[in-house]
């Protein structure tokens, strides 16, 4: 079974990457659609000054790299046309419902199969049922995180360029093992990417390191002083305090978040990752005298105290890269300074939080009302969320101009 005309959506560095990867590997139509706004304005430009041709740029990635001329490109989702049978959803995951619903995907009458490249727990099963509400029986396949991490070139007129992959991506499907999961498994492979294919969608949603990770180090005061603030941040994401957020606090609130999620996930039907040994296998690894075997396969048993404390051990291990080679001085590569992005004004003049933390904020809201949904308590999730809109909150008080995304009222609503 051949996917012959693929609909990117969304318009942004992984969307046009994606469209490169599948043009070449699946050898048929591809196509993009963007919400109307100005990025759809710019992106329209682009597209008529170069042809329709897009490119992406992959260090010794061959299949990740190239030109490719899409066949459309749609600046409004009301305007697809009825001529795709696969869809990759490349926008974040809060906004799933919000465009499958103007997509009016009930009118694709020849869509087979939706991918999400980026979901967050329980997105397959929204998806799902939109698909049901719909009338439509549609197979939805779910990645585990996007495979790369791409950014635009500057000044590149839709240029983008992927400086890592993942080594290993999950995926899962809500049918039964079809032909469409097998294109997917060959467009990763080409690229180099090892893949596990699980039962259920929700085995592999929960197995995206971010969803843990981010809102413990970036939603707390020490990194969201740095994200609101006015002057340019000399801080980094990922060291210790006090040149970054890592302390004894924000390991114990990545503790309890993990252990509330998995909550979530045994609801759902799903098995929770070992926190610890994911970190390791499947992100980045230390060497064995930082962390032992049998501490990273034994992680779940521990007590939470134990736990917390080799978690920071990983991140105190990982604040260069442990298998770098030193310079003349010995030093190692610092893995650990990346810069803080701050709130700044959009092209069209709006305020706008950085997709760290305004993304991890939003799945947390998520996941909250999934929980709540299924009657878990998640006391993390919601202080995360409170601290999060209470800044927010703040800001715009201060301000007295509005952050795209929020509404004063947010904070009022759990």
């Amino acid at each position: 079974m051949s996917l012959h005309h693929t609909l990117i959506v969304g318009a942004g560095p992984a969307a046009i990457q994606t469209a490169v990867a599948v043009a070449k590997s699946w050898q048929g139509e591809v196509s993009i659609v963007n919400r109307n706004g100005s990025h759809s304005s710019e992106v329209q430009n682009q597209l008529m000054k170069s042809g329709n041709v897009i490119t992406a740029i992959a260090p010794n990635r061959p299949s990740l790299s190239g030109e490719v001329k899409i066949t459309h490109f749609y600046d409004e989702f009301a305007s697809v046309e009825d001529r795709f049978d696969a869809m990759i959803v490349c926008v974040p995951s809060y906004s799933y419902h919000d465009v499958l619903q103007a997509l009016r995907i009930e009118k694709i009458t020849q869509l087979q199969t939706i991918i999400l490249l980026s979901p967050i727990i329980g997105s397959n099963e929204l998806v799902n049922k939109l698909v049901r509400e719909s009338g439509r029986s549609i197979e939805v396949i779910s990645f585990s995180t996007y495979f790369a991490a791409t950014k635009f070139l500057p000044d590149g007129d839709l240029v983008s360029f992927t400086k890592a992959v993942k080594k290993r991506i999950y995926l899962a499907t809500n049918k039964e093992r079809s032909l469409h999961l097998l294109h997917v498994e060959r467009l990763l492979a080409e690229a180099g990417i090892e893949t596990v294919v699980k039962e259920t969608p929700i085995d592999v949603e929960c197995r995206n390191i971010t969803t843990y990770v981010h809102p413990a180090f970036f939603i707390n005061p020490f990194s969201l002083n740095e994200i609101f603030s006015e002057n340019k941040s000399l801080k980094s994401l990922y060291k210790l305090y006090p040149e970054g957020p890592i302390t004894q606090e924000t390991i114990r609130v990545m503790v309890k978040l993990w252990k509330e999620i998995s909550a979530l996930v045994v609801e759902i039907g799903g098995n929770p990752i070992n926190l610890l040994q994911f970190l390791n296998d499947d992100n980045y690894p230390v060497h064995d005298e930082s962390l032992s075997r049998s501490d990273l396969e034994s992680f779940r048993k521990f007590e939470p105290v134990k736990q917390e404390y080799l978690l920071y051990i990983r991140y105190a291990s990982i604040l260069i890269d442990p298998f770098s080679k030193p310079d003349n001085n010995g030093a190692y590569f610092d893995f650990s300074k990346v810069p803080y992005q701050q709130i700044s004004r959009t092209a069209s003049e709006e305020w706008s939080v950085p997709r760290i933390p305004f993304e991890d904020y939003m799945n947390l809201v998520q996941m909250h009302r999934m929980a709540v949904e299924r009657g878990i308590n998640t006391p993390e999730i919601v202080r995360l969320i409170q601290l999060f809109e209470k800044k927010v909150h703040e800001w715009q008080c201060l301000k007295g101009e509005s952050i795209r995304g929020m509404r004063n009222e947010e904070r009022e609503r759990l």
